[in-house]
């Protein structure tokens, strides 16, 4: 053997053992390997509609924001790509969306191999779970929840499509769909990037949709708390569980009713409408926005004030162990109370009668400020590469980093360099700042003493 390949072997094994070395570098390392795979195979001739291979910026842009479950595109998918191309986008989404190490666990319980420790140290980082317990019985209930839940989903868009084509399309479309909308993917087979906006006022699609959206942003732990109750309807539901439901059940009426007093009399988008489709499209957008991606009203009609309320609405996001991405619920409910306590001189943040640790709240404050440095370095950025308006590509990188996957138009005018920073948005969006800074920073020790305590004016 040569002496420089085995150099180059020395260099793999030593990359490869850097990246074994700690749960978020095999996380980093596994999405890596899905998205150049997927990329892969989407630049495959059989992959395109018309025979011929896109190129590979393109096929790694589509492949990241499937795999980030993203939705973002530079070419219509209905159109652009072949059946093949299409179930290699809905094999990413699903991989992306519910974790490619639960999926690993799938075929590892299906073999009958044991679960190793390391591995479920990898599972814990995956499912954002504070320990080991119950990981393994938690990703059989992921993988039911999410296989049962599509199933339904699918079942309904059949029927619902079966109006307007054969049964063979109808399933398809289903199928397709059912897996987009409930990983909030937001990918769609519509064509002409029209997305929903032929069922903007129909009942059925839009509840349908939404059902899965916001069922797929709660995220698989209040799925799997929500499913215990069918044992015991007195048992209380968690902690988390709670103020999952309710900011998420505050942030869709919230961003509901802002979106329909501010579009009222906007003939662009809902103005022409009745009272009745006025409010149906205002509460789609609403929740879609979180990080769903799937839209009946395209939003560069929207009037700059509705277009900025959905920016903060995509940063904000799903919640954690979900399929969507953002700062995440529950972070947002932890800075709000940290507010309130602060306001009514209360040293504890304190939720249903619980004490938040400061730890907590120390995590909450942490990644609320690297999604904003990253958000804003982005932006800045894609101003320098890109000729648009700056809410435009404001709300270009926050939909990609919130993985929400809604566009003002702006990505299938986008330069190599700024598909390149949009690949990297979406990337560290759905890995998660957090890991992804754990993951390329050196081993860390706690600290074996404390300084002396010294003071500072706030404010």
């Amino acid at each position: 053997m040569r002496e420089s390949e085995k150099v180059g072997i020395d260099l793999v094994n030593k990359v490869i053992r850097w990246f074994g070395q700690s749960p978020p570098r095999t996380l980093l390392l596994g999405f890596v390997f899905i998205i150049l795979l997927g990329a892969q195979l989407l630049k495959l001739p059989a992959a395109s509609a018309d025979g011929h291979s896109i190129k590979y910026i393109d096929a790694l842009f589509t492949s990241t924001s499937a795999t980030c479950v993203t939705g973002l595109v530079v070419y219509d998918t209905g159109t652009q790509f072949s059946s093949f191309g299409h179930w290699v986008i809905a094999a990413l989404v699903q991989i992306g969306g519910i974790g490619f190490m639960t999926m690993a666990t799938l075929f590892a319980l299906i073999l009958r191999r044991r679960i190793s420790l390391k591995e479920r140290l990898i599972l814990q980082e995956s499912l954002n779970q504070g320990s080991i317990e119950g990981l393994v019985r938690l990703v059989r209930k992921v993988i039911f929840f999410a296989l049962a839940i599509e199933l339904v989903g699918a079942a309904l868009y059949t029927g619902r499509f079966l109006f307007d084509m054969n049964f063979g399309q109808a399933l398809y479309h289903g199928i397709f769909h059912s897996i987009s909308v409930f990983n909030n993917a937001g990918f769609d087979l519509s064509g002409n990037s029209s997305s929903f906006s032929k069922y903007s006022t129909d009942l059925y699609m839009n509840v349908v949709s939404m059902l899965l959206i916001i069922v797929g942003g709660f995220g698989f732990i209040v799925l799997s708390d929500l499913f215990d109750l069918r044992h015991n309807l007195k048992r209380r539901l968690s902690l988390h569980t709670k103020v999952v439901l309710i900011v998420s059940g505050i942030l869709i009426v919230v961003g509901a009713v802002v979106i329909f007093i501010f579009e009222f009399t906007n003939s662009h988008s809902i103005g022409d409408n009745g009272f009745g489709k006025k409010t149906l499209v205002s509460i789609f957008q609403s929740v879609t926005t979180r990080s769903g991606g799937v839209t009946t009203v395209d939003v560069a009609d929207f009037r700059q004030a509705t277009q900025f309320f959905i920016i903060i609405l995509m940063f904000i996001g799903a919640s954690p162990g979900s399929t969507g991405g953002g700062i995440k619920t529950t972070t947002f409910a932890v800075l709000v109370g940290a507010v309130f306590a602060m306001i009514r001189g209360k040293e504890d943040v304190v939720m249903f009668r619980f004490r938040l640790a400061q730890e907590r709240v120390y995590k909450a404050v942490t990644v609320t400020l690297f999604c904003i440095g990253i958000v804003m370095l982005g932006t800045m950025i894609l101003c320098t590469t890109e000729d648009a308006a700056f809410l435009k590509i404001l709300f270009e990188s926050t939909s990609a980093f919130g993985t929400v996957g809604l566009s003002m138009g702006l990505t299938g005018q986008l330069t190599i360099a700024g598909k390149l920073t949009i690949i990297m948005l979406m990337f560290i969006g759905r890995l998660g700042p957090l890991t992804l800074t754990y993951a390329l920073a050196p081993k860390l020790e706690k600290a074996r003493y404390r300084h002396a305590e010294g003071k500072i004016i706030i404010g």
